[in-house]
């Protein structure tokens, strides 16, 4: 159980039906204009060959933070750390799981420039997937990975809103423009350029300017400025996505699932 020594007087752990803890841990990236999450395909019982977030059971003496790091690279290869890591919530169904009472507690990251997946431990394989087959149901999921996915894109979404966290989509070093669209494939949005670009450069210690320009050449016509994360963690003037909303991004129609033996 646990205990360093025997456990208090007058209590019997026996006496009370057994509850596992595991981890789960939906990460984000964006590749190709698309908003993205790693999952894995179930190896083992019980749903397996379904696709899942990368997660699994907590070790005894394991820090829960710890176990989701453990778990994020043992079942994807991705060695890199989150450049954010956070709790999201803890999901405690009685018959989530058909193996026992399992409670969850679920994390969220962001992994810039995320490398090529590859499945290990108890994971067939390991894959992005865009939010959107995820939002369509496109996906046959397991346990209730579903709702934690649909739960951890509002929150990254309303956190774009008021924190600094966009500019950790980005490159170490990054444009205006590059920071712009990272909330627009998140909102799946389109965003005046202008009024961002005011709204981003005046909120004190969101960016630091590098003092260095883009390469013409590259781009074609002027040259840009290029930024890196400031200090702060929280937008002075949160960026709204406009008095009215936006002009929403036409979606495009959500992938096919991979087939199980590809």
């Amino acid at each position: 159980m646990g205990y360093d020594t025997k456990p208090p007087d007058g209590y019997d752990p026996r006496a009370y039906p057994p509850v596992a803890v595991t981890v789960d841990v939906v990460t984000f990236t964006i590749v190709a204009d698309n908003l993205q999450i790693l999952l894995i395909r179930r190896g083992q019982a019980p749903h397996r060959g379904r696709w899942a977030l990368p997660g699994g059971f907590v070790r005894q003496n394991e820090d829960l933070e710890a176990a989701a790091l453990r778990e994020l690279h043992e079942e994807t290869a991705v060695t890199a750390e989150p450049r954010h890591l956070e709790q999201l919530g803890t999901y405690g169904r009685p018959d989530r799981d058909p193996r026992m009472r399992v409670v969850t507690v679920a994390y969220w990251a962001i992994l810039a420039n995320l490398p090529e997946p590859k499945g290990g431990g108890d994971a067939a394989e390991a894959s992005l997937f865009p939010v959107v087959m995820v939002e369509a149901q496109a996906l046959k999921l397991a346990f209730d990975h579903g709702k934690i996915i649909k739960e951890a894109v509002e929150r990254v979404r309303s956190k774009l809103e008021y924190t600094t966290l966009a500019a950790q989509f980005c490159p170490p070093e990054f444009t205006i423009s590059q920071l712009r669209r990272v909330y627009e494939v998140v909102w799946n949005a389109r965003i005046d350029p202008a009024n961002f670009h005011r709204k981003v450069t005046t909120s004190p210690d969101f960016l630091r300017s590098t003092g260095d320009l883009t390469d013409p050449r590259a781009r074609g016509g002027r040259p840009a400025r290029m930024y890196s994360p400031g200090e702060a963690e929280y937008i002075s003037s949160p960026i709204m996505r406009s008095p009215s909303s936006p002009t929403p991004r036409r979606r495009r129609p959500p992938p096919k699932e991979p087939p199980a033996d590809r």
